[in-house]
């Protein structure tokens, strides 16, 4: 070190967080030794805060913008000419660390991983993934410097957007589950089940040090195994439908279309017992179930007439029949 080195060292400076870059949260001010001189002048500028660590300890907070005189017991020529027996450092350590207090906003959000949870109406096992958006911001300082920053020079906005929605699948599924919303009515409940979400998330949150300023869930995304159960609950809700409107139940309906393959199945289960005359009794079986159908009352003739229409698209019966019974109820019409 020259000795024109030695003298500007000794100098007071200006003490501020220039240029503040939005990727980053704490910013430890650059200074080879930490010594910093007394009539130093510290400038917070808004959106900004300040934690001293003097001697290895947090001694004051500042939350405020302004500019701060700085008093230390590094006095600038005698302190430091007495420790030219440790190459001119004081014991005295003052670090100075910067942190943000301006909102993060519209940070994106992803699962990484499935979100399981028993669908309340259906009863079948939901895998999904979900996204969005969140905004959040510093609500302790001192918390989240101490007990998840530590003592390095700094901490960036990824590392806090990892921590926190590390948080969010958690929350989603509990909320899902508790609030006992079946898989159809997710994407109607996106603003409700937002708020609910953040609601949750707030105390966990709260707990590293931060706080949400704005939760939104914008979409939800299902996996191949729970596409195929929505879509076999799909098709079963159609076919109920279709024999309503046919006059007949769901169950009626499927029990005639089990035994019209079986019936027909010869290399099947029909065709395996016809040593046994099991065959033959299926067939019998379903013949009479299809006459009770086709004999079945109904309230009116429109109602018939849907009914046997259901009876023949589905290959229960044959255009032959649908023609006869068709005319028997015009007839008395």
């Amino acid at each position: 070190m020259g000795l024109g080195d030695f003298f500007r060292s000794q100098l007071s400076q200006v003490i501020e967080w220039k240029d503040q870059q939005p990727d980053v949260l704490i910013h430890k001010f650059p200074s080879e030794d930490d010594e910093i001189k007394n009539a130093s002048k510290l400038i917070v500028a808004p959106g900004q805060g300040v934690i001293l660590v003097y001697e290895g300890k947090v001694t004051d907070h500042l939350s405020e913008e302004g500019i701060f005189d700085l008093e230390s017991d590094n006095h600038p020529f005698i302190t430091t000419l007495l420790k030219l027996r440790t190459y001119f450092e004081s014991e005295h350590k003052l670090k100075i660390y910067f942190y943000r207090t301006s909102e993060v906003v519209n940070q994106g959000w992803g699962t990484s991983q499935a979100i399981k949870y028993i669908d309340p109406v259906y009863k079948i096992p939901i895998e999904l993934g979900a996204n969005g958006t969140f905004s959040f911001k510093i609500s302790d300082p001192l918390y989240l410097f101490t007990n998840v920053v530590g003592s390095r020079d700094q901490y960036l906005v990824a590392e806090a957007r990892e921590l926190l929605q590390g948080r969010f699948p958690q929350s989603l599924s509990s909320v899902l589950a508790t609030g006992a919303i079946s898989y159809q009515h997710i994407d109607a409940k996106l603003p409700s089940l937002s708020q609910d979400i953040e609601e949750q998330l707030q105390v966990e949150i709260k707990e590293l040090g931060f706080l949400l300023t704005d939760f939104k869930l914008n979409g939800t995304m299902f996996d191949a195994a729970t596409t195929e159960r929505i879509g076999k609950i799909a098709d079963i809700t159609a076919e109920s439908m279709a024999a309503g409107e046919g006059g007949l139940s769901y169950i009626d309906m499927e029990k005639l279309k089990a035994l019209r393959d079986a019936a027909r199945n010869e290399g099947g289960l029909a065709g395996a017992g016809l040593q046994l005359g099991v065959g033959m009794e299926l067939g019998k079986t379903f013949d009479v179930a299809k006459e009770d159908q086709l004999d079945a009352d109904a309230p009116d003739i429109v109602t018939k007439l849907q009914q046997l229409k259901l009876l023949l698209q589905e290959d229960i019966i044959t255009q032959e029949e649908f023609d006869i019974k068709k005319k028997e109820w015009l007839d008395k019409f």
